[in-house]
């Protein structure tokens, strides 16, 4: 069977060469599976048909006692270390929380409690959120991009909601949220391209 490449599929290819866009989720769930990684699966799905891409999860209800009892960052653990290590080094950071009364989760705060001060300083940060109703949206302008605000992070303009209504389950099904996706994404493609350091 001989297969042909077209214009088209070279100039994708040509797209796709280089350096991959590492990227680390830090999902403030405690569910699994959730809405909020439903929704980030589609960003990330949408994401590495533009760019190769290289990702990581940070699930902060996961890291156990040795994160939740930790007051400082002396105090966490090698494995704890690890993940606040990562977090810091992505050429992406993907903020993705459910929101509840009005705010993110006291778990995924005391994530960023614990990362250092200027870490995060110039780096690209993504915002992604659920919740009950279309009200919860609030979160993301009045408590989200403030937090990656203080860190001096450069946050990306559009940021990502999605309603109950918007899913099947966990899946995503509303085109509207696909498309404000999109849009996101390419509205910094060049600086996410220009940003990416991992290998190919």
């Amino acid at each position: 069977m001989t297969t042909t490449t077209s214009a088209t599929d070279a100039t994708q290819a040509a797209l796709m060469a280089g350096p991959a866009l590492r990227v680390v989720v830090v999902n403030g769930s405690p569910n699994r599976p959730s809405k909020t990684m439903g929704l980030v699966d589609v960003v990330l799905e949408t994401l590495a048909e533009m760019l190769p891409v290289e990702t990581s999860r940070i699930d902060v209800y996961e890291l156990g006692p040795a994160f939740t009892g930790a007051v400082e960052r002396d105090d966490v653990t090698p494995d704890v270390e690890a993940a606040l290590r990562l977090a810091e080094s992505a050429d992406l950071l993907i903020a993705a929380v459910p929101v509840y009364r009005g705010s993110y989760p006291g778990m995924f705060k005391h994530f960023f409690d614990l990362i250092e001060q200027y870490a995060l300083a110039n780096k690209l940060v993504m915002l992604v959120a659920t919740g009950g109703g279309e009200h919860h949206a609030l979160v993301l302008e009045h408590a989200l991009r403030p937090l990656f605000g203080f860190f001096q992070a450069l946050t990306v303009p559009v940021a990502i909601f999605a309603s109950a209504g918007d899913f099947d389950g966990t899946t995503l099904l509303n085109p509207r949220i696909h498309g404000r996706i999109q849009m996101a994404l390419t509205d910094v493609l060049d600086l996410l391209r220009a940003r990416a350091t991992g290998a190919p």
